[in-house]
């Protein structure tokens, strides 16, 4: 898993999904965001500045469990004691466990793919088997289906919490950065769920190919029963489960009605949301709690009027706004490039200088 501290550090060398109607979406591939990376009053902060006035003014990714700041914090001595039995127990059986799941899925892939010539695109390097049809998608999507449930009871989430109105959806196709193509094992696997690949750091003229690339393939799902749905995460980063980050427009550009989807994770001890923590630590920490919990609550599928339509932005920011509503979210104006600035101060960076250049995808 690539962490989040290595895409914000200065020395360049992983909610609230959204799912179409029948698309749902992640909201990397979205249109350049024009706002400004950063408010005036963030541009600049002095070495005095404290945790606490960094946390009230990044207050969607500061960590309020028991683990406290980056994960980082002191521990009472039962949590000490938890922590260490399940790192000799807990996490390397799971570990193993996933290992197992991962190789027995890249392996169904592997035989469903065999003979059979992926979709490229040369000029937007995408690569997949999105429109595999026949017996070889449905034995991909019915065991990935159960694999991933799998996967999830292996992590500690036994009970998953539903909240829906809607009829079920299809096989789903989502994003992800360019380099997961790459990963062995997660590579392959990722083409055959149809993921569309995208670059954080990226010229203007390729995100408004892979928007072209979205906007195309959401609109092929919507009148095409029978193709594949997207997933998109329109935030274009993840929050500590309490705030709303403004909305891209990747997934509204193509104007079809969407299915808003809110994930929360409560938690006694160890939040699962990925805010303010490394990836290897997080996921260490996951792995190492009893259980997890997750609640996922669908709202009914939002139609856009011609007004939406027309206007990305205002199809956005209403899909939004609802959702903040029904999920009892804060509204936060901040977003990537912020949460990047957090993370440097925390890791005690005040220059910052690439990465207030650096592109809020």
């Amino acid at each position: 898993m690539e962490s989040e501290l290595e895409d914000m550090n200065p020395d360049p060398s992983k909610l609230h999904p959204l799912e179409s109607q029948p698309e749902p979406a992640h909201d990397d591939a979205s249109t350049k965001d024009d706002r400004p990376l950063l408010k005036s009053d963030a541009n600049r902060m002095s070495s005095s500045e404290s945790i606490e006035e960094l946390e009230k003014k990044f207050a969607a990714f500061v960590r309020n469990d028991v683990y406290g700041t980056m994960g980082r914090g002191e521990l009472p001595l039962v949590e000490k004691f938890l922590l260490g039995i399940s790192l000799v127990t807990l996490l390397p059986i799971r570990v193993v466990l996933a290992m197992i799941i991962l190789l027995f899925y890249y392996t169904i892939c592997r035989i469903c793919t065999l003979f059979s010539a992926p979709n490229r695109d040369e000029e937007e390097e995408q690569e997949d088997f999105a429109h595999m049809g026949g017996w070889r998608r449905d034995v991909i999507v019915r065991c990935g289906s159960f694999l991933s449930r799998a996967m999830l009871f292996l992590f500690g989430f036994c009970w998953i919490k539903e909240t829906y109105r809607i009829v079920e959806q299809p096989q789903d196709k989502s994003f992800s950065q360019r380099s997961v193509a790459k990963l062995p094992l997660v590579g392959l696997i990722s083409k055959c769920l149809g993921c569309v690949y995208v670059q954080r750091e990226s010229k203007s003229s390729d995100f408004k190919g892979v928007a072209g690339l979205v906007t195309e393939r959401v609109r092929e799902a919507y009148q095409n029963r029978s193709a594949p749905t997207m997933m998109l995460f329109p935030e274009g980063t993840t929050t500590n489960g309490d705030f709303l980050l403004p909305f891209k427009t990747g997934a509204f550009l193509a104007g079809v009605p969407v299915l808003p989807v809110i994930l929360r994770y409560p938690y006694q001890r160890f939040s699962p949301a990925w805010d303010s923590i490394s990836g290897v630590r997080h996921v260490i920490f996951l792995l190492c709690q009893f259980i997890n919990y997750i609640e996922v609550k669908r709202l009914p599928v939002y139609y856009p009027s011609q007004e939406e339509k027309d206007d990305p932005k205002l199809y956005a920011c209403n899909v939004r706004r609802l959702m903040a509503r029904e999920g009892d979210l804060v509204m936060s104006d901040i977003g990537l490039a912020e949460k990047r600035v957090y993370h440097a101060a925390l890791n005690g960076n005040n220059s910052l200088p690439s990465v207030l250049h650096q592109k809020d995808d």
